[in-house]
Protein backbone atom coordinates (compact mmCIF):
# COMPACT_ATOMS: atom_id res chain seq x y z
CA UNK A 1 0.00 0.00 0.00
CA UNK A 2 1.35 3.43 -0.99
CA UNK A 3 0.66 6.42 1.25
CA UNK A 4 0.79 10.03 0.12
CA UNK A 5 0.72 12.87 2.64
CA UNK A 6 0.52 16.52 1.64
CA UNK A 7 3.03 18.02 4.05
CA UNK A 8 2.72 21.45 2.42
CA UNK A 9 -0.82 21.83 3.80
CA UNK A 10 0.38 21.79 7.42
CA UNK A 11 0.29 25.27 8.96
CA UNK A 12 -0.01 24.53 12.73
CA UNK A 13 1.41 22.18 15.33
CA UNK A 14 -2.08 20.85 16.08
CA UNK A 15 -2.20 19.24 12.63
CA UNK A 16 0.90 17.22 13.50
CA UNK A 17 -0.70 15.38 16.45
CA UNK A 18 -2.90 12.89 14.49
CA UNK A 19 -0.06 12.25 12.04
CA UNK A 20 2.31 11.40 14.88
CA UNK A 21 -0.28 9.06 16.47
CA UNK A 22 -0.91 7.35 13.11
CA UNK A 23 2.81 6.83 12.62
CA UNK A 24 3.07 5.17 16.04
CA UNK A 25 -0.03 2.99 15.52
CA UNK A 26 0.66 1.65 12.01
CA UNK A 27 4.45 1.69 12.27
CA UNK A 28 5.16 4.23 9.57
CA UNK A 29 8.90 4.58 8.98
CA UNK A 30 10.69 6.86 6.58
CA UNK A 31 8.01 7.67 4.07
CA UNK A 32 10.56 9.81 2.27
CA UNK A 33 13.26 7.15 1.90
CA UNK A 34 13.22 7.42 -1.92
CA UNK A 35 13.53 11.20 -1.95
CA UNK A 36 16.81 13.02 -2.52
CA UNK A 37 18.51 14.55 0.47
CA UNK A 38 18.10 18.04 -0.98
CA UNK A 39 14.32 17.51 -1.30
CA UNK A 40 14.02 16.32 2.31
CA UNK A 41 16.02 19.29 3.56
CA UNK A 42 13.80 21.67 1.56
CA UNK A 43 10.66 20.07 2.98
CA UNK A 44 12.00 20.43 6.52
CA UNK A 45 13.02 24.05 5.94
CA UNK A 46 9.59 24.94 4.52
CA UNK A 47 7.77 23.26 7.41
CA UNK A 48 9.87 25.00 10.08
CA UNK A 49 9.30 28.32 8.34
CA UNK A 50 5.51 27.85 8.08
CA UNK A 51 5.25 26.83 11.74
CA UNK A 52 7.55 29.73 12.81
CA UNK A 53 9.61 27.24 14.79
CA UNK A 54 11.62 29.83 16.73
CA UNK A 55 8.43 31.21 18.34
CA UNK A 56 6.94 27.87 19.43
CA UNK A 57 6.80 26.64 23.00
CA UNK A 58 9.10 23.92 24.26
CA UNK A 59 6.28 21.32 24.05
CA UNK A 60 5.40 22.35 20.52
CA UNK A 61 9.01 22.19 19.43
CA UNK A 62 9.12 18.65 20.81
CA UNK A 63 6.12 17.71 18.67
CA UNK A 64 7.78 19.17 15.55
CA UNK A 65 10.99 17.25 16.28
CA UNK A 66 9.04 14.01 16.73
CA UNK A 67 7.13 14.57 13.47
CA UNK A 68 10.31 15.25 11.52
CA UNK A 69 11.98 12.20 13.07
CA UNK A 70 9.13 9.85 12.14
CA UNK A 71 8.50 11.01 8.60
CA UNK A 72 12.05 11.77 7.46
CA UNK A 73 13.56 8.58 8.81
CA UNK A 74 16.47 10.51 10.34
CA UNK A 75 17.58 9.86 13.90
CA UNK A 76 16.57 12.28 16.63
CA UNK A 77 20.11 13.58 16.96
CA UNK A 78 20.32 14.18 13.23
CA UNK A 79 17.02 16.08 13.30
CA UNK A 80 18.33 18.23 16.15
CA UNK A 81 21.46 18.99 14.13
CA UNK A 82 19.42 20.04 11.11
CA UNK A 83 17.11 22.24 13.21
CA UNK A 84 20.16 23.89 14.74
CA UNK A 85 21.45 24.59 11.24
CA UNK A 86 18.07 26.13 10.36
CA UNK A 87 18.13 28.38 13.42
CA UNK A 88 21.59 29.70 12.46
CA UNK A 89 21.05 30.25 8.75
CA UNK A 90 17.28 30.29 8.22
CA UNK A 91 17.39 27.21 5.98
CA UNK A 92 18.76 23.69 5.87
CA UNK A 93 21.47 22.97 3.31
CA UNK A 94 23.86 20.09 2.90
CA UNK A 95 27.00 20.57 4.96
CA UNK A 96 30.15 21.20 2.90
CA UNK A 97 32.42 18.21 2.33
CA UNK A 98 35.04 17.96 5.06
CA UNK A 99 36.75 14.76 3.99
CA UNK A 100 40.36 15.27 2.97
CA UNK A 101 40.89 15.02 -0.75
CA UNK A 102 44.02 15.34 -2.83
CA UNK A 103 44.27 17.56 -5.85
CA UNK A 104 44.71 15.69 -9.10
CA UNK A 105 48.16 16.48 -10.42
CA UNK A 106 48.26 14.26 -13.51
CA UNK A 107 45.56 14.61 -16.15
CA UNK A 108 44.27 11.97 -18.54
CA UNK A 109 46.53 13.46 -21.19
CA UNK A 110 49.54 12.98 -18.87
CA UNK A 111 48.61 9.35 -18.23
CA UNK A 112 48.11 8.74 -21.95
CA UNK A 113 51.53 10.32 -22.64
CA UNK A 114 53.13 8.10 -19.98
CA UNK A 115 51.51 5.05 -21.62
CA UNK A 116 52.90 6.18 -24.99
CA UNK A 117 56.40 6.49 -23.52
CA UNK A 118 56.10 3.04 -21.92
CA UNK A 119 54.90 1.48 -25.17
CA UNK A 120 57.65 3.02 -27.28
CA UNK A 121 60.27 1.99 -24.69
CA UNK A 122 58.91 -1.58 -24.56
CA UNK A 123 57.78 -1.13 -20.95
CA UNK A 124 61.07 -0.51 -19.18
CA UNK A 125 61.03 -0.19 -15.41
CA UNK A 126 59.64 2.88 -13.67
CA UNK A 127 63.01 4.46 -12.89
CA UNK A 128 64.04 4.43 -16.56
CA UNK A 129 60.68 5.91 -17.63
CA UNK A 130 61.05 8.64 -15.00
CA UNK A 131 64.44 9.60 -16.47
CA UNK A 132 62.93 9.80 -19.98
CA UNK A 133 60.18 12.15 -18.77
CA UNK A 134 62.69 14.29 -16.88
CA UNK A 135 65.05 14.71 -19.81
CA UNK A 136 62.26 15.25 -22.35
CA UNK A 137 61.30 18.35 -20.37
CA UNK A 138 64.63 19.66 -19.07
CA UNK A 139 66.95 18.70 -21.95
CA UNK A 140 64.66 18.86 -24.97
CA UNK A 141 62.10 21.39 -23.70
CA UNK A 142 59.00 19.30 -24.48
CA UNK A 143 56.24 21.11 -22.56
CA UNK A 144 54.01 18.04 -22.65
CA UNK A 145 56.21 16.61 -19.89
CA UNK A 146 55.90 19.64 -17.58
CA UNK A 147 54.06 17.63 -14.91
CA UNK A 148 55.52 14.20 -15.67
CA UNK A 149 59.10 15.48 -15.33
CA UNK A 150 58.73 15.48 -11.54
CA UNK A 151 56.79 12.24 -11.12
CA UNK A 152 58.04 9.68 -8.62
CA UNK A 153 58.83 6.09 -9.57
CA UNK A 154 56.19 4.71 -7.20
CA UNK A 155 53.49 6.95 -8.66
CA UNK A 156 54.32 5.74 -12.17
CA UNK A 157 53.20 2.31 -11.02
CA UNK A 158 50.07 3.87 -9.48
CA UNK A 159 49.16 5.45 -12.81
CA UNK A 160 49.77 2.14 -14.57
CA UNK A 161 46.79 0.76 -12.64
CA UNK A 162 44.38 3.37 -14.00
CA UNK A 163 41.90 2.54 -16.74
CA UNK A 164 43.21 5.38 -18.90
CA UNK A 165 46.68 3.80 -18.89
CA UNK A 166 45.34 0.30 -19.52
CA UNK A 167 43.29 1.52 -22.49
CA UNK A 168 46.35 3.06 -24.10
CA UNK A 169 48.64 0.39 -23.31
CA UNK A 170 56.84 -14.44 -28.14
CA UNK A 171 62.07 -21.38 -28.39
CA UNK A 172 65.63 -21.19 -27.22
CA UNK A 173 68.46 -23.28 -28.63
CA UNK A 174 71.20 -24.14 -26.18
CA UNK A 175 74.76 -23.34 -27.13
CA UNK A 176 76.82 -26.45 -27.84
CA UNK A 177 79.83 -26.81 -25.53
CA UNK A 178 83.29 -27.24 -26.97
CA UNK A 179 86.71 -28.10 -25.59
CA UNK A 180 89.51 -25.85 -26.77
CA UNK A 181 92.46 -23.86 -25.47
CA UNK A 182 91.30 -20.69 -27.23
CA UNK A 183 90.47 -17.90 -24.82
CA UNK A 184 91.45 -17.58 -21.18
CA UNK A 185 88.86 -18.88 -18.73
CA UNK A 186 88.39 -15.97 -16.32
CA UNK A 187 86.11 -13.10 -15.45
CA UNK A 188 87.29 -9.75 -16.88
CA UNK A 189 87.83 -6.81 -14.54
CA UNK A 190 87.55 -3.54 -16.49
CA UNK A 191 88.34 -1.30 -13.47
CA UNK A 192 86.06 1.45 -14.74
CA UNK A 193 87.40 1.46 -18.31
CA UNK A 194 85.12 1.00 -21.32
CA UNK A 195 86.03 -1.57 -23.97
CA UNK A 196 85.34 -4.82 -22.07
CA UNK A 197 82.60 -6.52 -24.07
CA UNK A 198 80.23 -9.29 -23.02
CA UNK A 199 78.99 -11.24 -26.05
CA UNK A 200 76.18 -13.74 -26.58
CA UNK A 201 73.96 -15.05 -29.38
CA UNK A 202 70.18 -15.30 -29.48
CA UNK A 203 68.44 -17.80 -31.76
CA UNK A 204 65.09 -16.85 -33.30
CA UNK A 205 63.73 -20.39 -33.18
CA UNK A 206 63.18 -23.29 -35.58
CA UNK A 207 60.11 -24.08 -37.68
CA UNK A 208 59.63 -27.29 -39.69
CA UNK A 209 63.33 -28.07 -39.24
CA UNK A 210 64.23 -24.70 -40.76
CA UNK A 211 66.63 -22.56 -38.73
CA UNK A 212 65.74 -18.99 -37.93
CA UNK A 213 68.06 -16.01 -37.82
CA UNK A 214 70.65 -15.45 -35.09
CA UNK A 215 71.19 -12.20 -33.21
CA UNK A 216 74.69 -11.40 -31.94
CA UNK A 217 74.57 -9.09 -28.93
CA UNK A 218 77.66 -7.20 -27.73
CA UNK A 219 77.44 -5.12 -24.53
CA UNK A 220 80.16 -3.04 -22.89
CA UNK A 221 80.38 -3.86 -19.18
CA UNK A 222 81.09 -0.35 -17.89
CA UNK A 223 78.92 1.89 -20.09
CA UNK A 224 76.36 -0.74 -21.27
CA UNK A 225 76.96 0.53 -24.80
CA UNK A 226 75.30 -2.12 -26.95
CA UNK A 227 75.55 -3.24 -30.57
CA UNK A 228 73.34 -5.98 -32.03
CA UNK A 229 73.87 -7.63 -35.42
CA UNK A 230 71.86 -10.29 -37.22
CA UNK A 231 73.23 -13.23 -39.22
CA UNK A 232 71.76 -16.16 -41.15
CA UNK A 233 73.76 -18.68 -39.15
CA UNK A 234 76.50 -18.87 -36.56
CA UNK A 235 79.05 -20.55 -38.78
CA UNK A 236 82.37 -18.81 -39.30
CA UNK A 237 81.29 -17.73 -42.79
CA UNK A 238 78.51 -15.49 -41.43
CA UNK A 239 79.88 -14.67 -38.00
CA UNK A 240 83.34 -13.27 -38.78
CA UNK A 241 82.26 -10.29 -40.96
CA UNK A 242 79.32 -9.52 -38.63
CA UNK A 243 81.59 -9.46 -35.57
CA UNK A 244 84.13 -7.24 -37.31
CA UNK A 245 81.39 -4.77 -38.25
CA UNK A 246 80.05 -4.78 -34.69
CA UNK A 247 83.44 -4.29 -33.05
CA UNK A 248 84.19 -1.31 -35.27
CA UNK A 249 80.80 0.25 -34.44
CA UNK A 250 81.76 1.11 -30.87
CA UNK A 251 82.95 4.70 -30.35
CA UNK A 252 85.74 3.55 -28.01
CA UNK A 253 88.59 1.09 -28.41
CA UNK A 254 87.82 -2.53 -27.58
CA UNK A 255 90.15 -4.17 -25.05
CA UNK A 256 88.50 -7.48 -24.16
CA UNK A 257 86.02 -9.89 -25.79
CA UNK A 258 84.24 -12.16 -23.31
CA UNK A 259 81.76 -14.90 -24.24
CA UNK A 260 80.42 -18.19 -22.98
CA UNK A 261 81.99 -21.45 -24.17
CA UNK A 262 79.93 -21.75 -27.36
CA UNK A 263 81.83 -22.93 -30.43
CA UNK A 264 80.58 -19.95 -32.46
CA UNK A 265 83.03 -17.75 -30.51
CA UNK A 266 85.66 -20.18 -29.32
CA UNK A 267 87.21 -21.01 -32.70
CA UNK A 268 90.27 -20.11 -34.72
CA UNK A 269 88.47 -17.69 -37.05
CA UNK A 270 87.19 -15.47 -34.21
CA UNK A 271 90.54 -15.77 -32.40
CA UNK A 272 92.37 -14.62 -35.54
CA UNK A 273 89.97 -11.67 -35.97
CA UNK A 274 90.47 -10.56 -32.36
CA UNK A 275 94.24 -10.87 -32.66
CA UNK A 276 94.15 -8.68 -35.77
CA UNK A 277 92.28 -6.01 -33.80
CA UNK A 278 94.55 -6.43 -30.73
CA UNK A 279 91.64 -7.58 -28.53
CA UNK A 280 92.14 -10.13 -25.76
CA UNK A 281 89.68 -13.03 -25.50
CA UNK A 282 88.24 -14.61 -22.37
CA UNK A 283 85.45 -17.10 -21.71
CA UNK A 284 83.15 -17.88 -18.81
CA UNK A 285 84.26 -20.05 -15.91
CA UNK A 286 82.68 -23.37 -14.96
CA UNK A 287 79.71 -23.04 -12.56
CA UNK A 288 79.92 -19.24 -12.69
CA UNK A 289 76.69 -18.48 -14.52
CA UNK A 290 76.88 -14.76 -13.75
CA UNK A 291 80.12 -14.27 -15.69
CA UNK A 292 78.07 -13.42 -18.77
CA UNK A 293 74.96 -12.26 -16.90
CA UNK A 294 74.99 -8.68 -18.23
CA UNK A 295 74.55 -9.59 -21.89
CA UNK A 296 72.05 -12.35 -21.07
CA UNK A 297 69.93 -9.77 -19.28
CA UNK A 298 70.16 -7.51 -22.32
CA UNK A 299 69.07 -10.41 -24.54
CA UNK A 300 65.76 -10.43 -22.69
CA UNK A 301 65.37 -6.69 -22.09
CA UNK A 302 66.33 -5.54 -25.58
CA UNK A 303 66.50 -8.26 -28.24
CA UNK A 304 63.54 -10.35 -27.13
CA UNK A 305 61.38 -7.30 -26.40
CA UNK A 306 61.98 -5.93 -29.88
CA UNK A 307 62.08 -9.12 -31.96
CA UNK A 308 59.87 -11.40 -29.87
CA UNK A 309 60.18 -15.19 -29.91
CA UNK A 310 58.45 -16.17 -33.14
CA UNK A 311 60.34 -17.93 -35.91
CA UNK A 312 61.91 -15.55 -38.45
CA UNK A 313 63.36 -17.23 -41.57
CA UNK A 314 67.04 -16.65 -42.20
CA UNK A 315 66.45 -14.85 -45.52
CA UNK A 316 65.40 -11.79 -43.49
CA UNK A 317 68.76 -11.50 -41.70
CA UNK A 318 69.99 -8.67 -43.93
CA UNK A 319 66.80 -6.61 -43.44
CA UNK A 320 66.98 -7.12 -39.68
CA UNK A 321 70.64 -6.13 -39.66
CA UNK A 322 69.79 -2.90 -41.50
CA UNK A 323 67.08 -2.23 -38.91
CA UNK A 324 69.61 -2.75 -36.11
CA UNK A 325 72.20 -0.52 -37.74
CA UNK A 326 69.83 2.35 -38.55
CA UNK A 327 67.39 2.29 -35.64
CA UNK A 328 67.87 -0.13 -32.74
CA UNK A 329 71.57 0.37 -32.00
CA UNK A 330 71.44 4.20 -32.05
CA UNK A 331 68.30 4.17 -29.89
CA UNK A 332 69.71 1.78 -27.30
CA UNK A 333 73.02 3.62 -26.99
CA UNK A 334 71.79 7.22 -27.18
CA UNK A 335 68.25 7.22 -25.77
CA UNK A 336 67.57 4.11 -23.64
CA UNK A 337 68.20 4.53 -19.91
CA UNK A 338 70.07 1.76 -18.09
CA UNK A 339 70.61 1.04 -14.40
CA UNK A 340 74.22 1.15 -13.20
CA UNK A 341 75.13 -0.68 -9.97
CA UNK A 342 76.95 0.75 -6.98
CA UNK A 343 78.76 -1.87 -4.89
CA UNK A 344 78.32 -1.56 -1.13
CA UNK A 345 80.43 -3.55 1.32
CA UNK A 346 78.43 -4.79 4.31
CA UNK A 347 79.96 -5.29 7.77
CA UNK A 348 79.83 -9.08 7.27
CA UNK A 349 82.06 -8.74 4.21
CA UNK A 350 79.30 -9.35 1.67
CA UNK A 351 79.08 -7.05 -1.37
CA UNK A 352 75.62 -5.80 -2.27
CA UNK A 353 74.78 -3.97 -5.47
CA UNK A 354 72.46 -0.95 -5.28
CA UNK A 355 70.87 0.47 -8.44
CA UNK A 356 70.40 4.20 -7.95
CA UNK A 357 72.01 5.64 -11.10
CA UNK A 358 70.12 5.67 -14.40
CA UNK A 359 71.77 7.01 -17.56
CA UNK A 360 71.90 6.30 -21.25
CA UNK A 361 75.09 4.47 -22.34
CA UNK A 362 76.46 7.56 -24.07
CA UNK A 363 75.79 9.67 -20.95
CA UNK A 364 77.68 7.09 -18.88
CA UNK A 365 80.55 7.10 -21.35
CA UNK A 366 80.84 10.89 -21.34
CA UNK A 367 80.66 10.97 -17.52
CA UNK A 368 83.86 8.90 -17.17
CA UNK A 369 86.93 10.88 -16.10
CA UNK A 370 89.02 11.86 -19.16
CA UNK A 371 86.69 9.93 -21.43
CA UNK A 372 88.47 11.28 -24.53
CA UNK A 373 91.38 8.89 -23.93
CA UNK A 374 89.11 5.89 -24.65
CA UNK A 375 87.50 7.19 -27.87
CA UNK A 376 88.28 5.93 -31.36
CA UNK A 377 90.16 8.20 -33.75
CA UNK A 378 87.82 10.76 -35.30
CA UNK A 379 85.25 10.56 -32.49
CA UNK A 380 84.96 13.37 -29.92
CA UNK A 381 82.71 14.26 -27.00
CA UNK A 382 81.12 16.96 -29.10
CA UNK A 383 80.30 14.59 -31.96
CA UNK A 384 78.71 12.11 -29.56
CA UNK A 385 76.65 14.85 -27.89
CA UNK A 386 75.55 16.18 -31.26
CA UNK A 387 74.44 12.71 -32.32
CA UNK A 388 72.56 12.21 -29.04
CA UNK A 389 70.77 15.56 -29.34
CA UNK A 390 69.77 15.06 -32.99
CA UNK A 391 66.47 13.58 -31.79
CA UNK A 392 64.62 13.70 -28.50
CA UNK A 393 64.35 10.47 -26.53
CA UNK A 394 60.69 10.07 -27.41
CA UNK A 395 61.19 10.88 -31.10
CA UNK A 396 63.90 8.21 -31.31
CA UNK A 397 61.63 5.67 -29.59
CA UNK A 398 58.75 6.49 -31.94
CA UNK A 399 61.02 6.13 -34.99
CA UNK A 400 62.17 2.77 -33.66
CA UNK A 401 58.60 1.52 -33.25
CA UNK A 402 57.59 2.67 -36.74
CA UNK A 403 60.63 1.02 -38.30
CA UNK A 404 59.94 -2.16 -36.31
CA UNK A 405 56.34 -2.24 -37.56
CA UNK A 406 57.53 -1.83 -41.16
CA UNK A 407 60.08 -4.62 -40.67
CA UNK A 408 57.53 -7.05 -39.26
CA UNK A 409 55.10 -6.28 -42.09
CA UNK A 410 57.79 -7.33 -44.55
CA UNK A 411 57.94 -10.77 -42.85
CA UNK A 412 54.33 -11.43 -43.84
CA UNK A 413 54.76 -10.40 -47.47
Amino acid sequence: MNMTIRHDSITSVAQLVPLIKAAHEIGVENLMRNDKKEDIYKWMSDLLARLRYSFLTKKEKGMVRMYLHLYSGYTKSHVDTLIGRYKRTGRILRAPRTQNSFEKVYTREDIALLAHVANTYNHQNGKALKEVCYEMYHTFGDVRFERLQGISVSHIYNLKKTQTYKNKVVEYTKTKPTKTDIGERKKPYPQGKPGFLRVDSVHQGDLDKQKGVYHINLVDEVTQYEVVVCVEGISEYFLAPALEEALLSFPFRIINFHSDNGSEYINKTVAKLLQKLFISQTKSRVRKSNDNGLVEGKNAAVVRKVMGRMHIPKQYAEAINDFYREHLNPFVCLHRFCAFPEEELLPNGKIVKRYREYKTPVQKLLSLPNCEQYLQDGITKESLLEEARAHTHLEAAEKLQKARATLFKSFRN
